[in-house]
């Protein structure tokens, strides 16, 4: 099973901190959040990195080498970062992914146990949800079905008919992740839509009957960092979370 890390954006609200350094980098309790989220995914048995850079690549990329200059990992260089969203970075990655594989933003703070529930689960597709954060205008929210399954996903759901908030991180099997490559090149290609988030993207796949199931890791901390509020809250989090 491959790990796809998408850290090619400019992070413009953590701004002036991002000026010198890719989100990626900025640490949380003396690690980076890329030598954490790396580790998380080492820890889960996954040794196989596909990796889509942009802003200060090199810096990432120097930073990887000189930490793990063991890991097998294909980067990826998305040059019009400043231009585009997440969904075009995840475009990139559809002809190197071979089978199986988890999604996850490279911004996130999280207990390396997230990965284990979803590779636990008995769903071939599914996605972290906590239920435990407020929901307002800025989260992915889900709603789902009796069975856990996804109806809809997406910030513009109502807080109150919703299970929880997408944490941005996914486990896909080989045919979902095909499928979801084909609706990106079609956006992407065809319409020149490069700006959405690629969790607009699942709904087109949920609404073709594509099944794909919210797993509750509410027990587990994790923390998204988009605002430098973020990073003060991270600092007290992390004693509480386990790597």
């Amino acid at each position: 099973m491959q790990a796809i890390i998408l850290a090619a954006g400019l992070s413009k609200r953590l701004r002036p901190i991002t000026d010198y350094a890719p989100k990626c980098l900025l640490k949380v309790g003396g690690k980076t959040l890329l030598e954490m989220t790396i580790n998380n995914i080492l820890k889960n048995g996954l040794n196989e990195f596909v990796v889509v850079t942009g802003y200060r690549e090199d810096m990432i990329k120097g930073f990887v080498s000189k930490n793990y200059p063991e890991l097998s990992i294909k980067y990826i260089t998305n040059r019009d970062y400043e231009n585009n969203n997440n969904s075009y970075s995840l475009w990139m990655t559809k002809d190197y992914i071979t089978g199986a594989c988890i999604l996850l933003d490279s911004d996130i703070l999280f207990d390396y146990r997230i990965i284990s529930k979803l590779l636990e689960s008995k769903h071939a597709d599914c996605l972290a949800v906590n239920t435990n954060h407020s929901l307002g205008e800025e989260e992915i929210k889900v709603i789902i079905d009796s069975r856990n399954k996804i109806k809809h996903i997406g910030k513009d759901l109502s807080p109150s008919e919703s299970f929880g908030e997408s944490i941005g991180i996914e486990k896909f099997s080989p045919v979902f992740f095909k499928e979801l490559g084909e609706v990106l090149e079609r956006k992407i290609v065809k319409e020149n839509n490069v700006n959405e988030f690629y969790e607009a993207l699942f709904q087109e796949l949920y609404d073709k009957g594509n099944a794909m199931y919210a797993v509750d890791v509410s027990e587990y901390k994790s923390l998204e960092i988009d605002f430098p509020e973020d990073l003060i809250m991270a600092e007290e989090e992390i004693r509480e979370i386990q790597f």
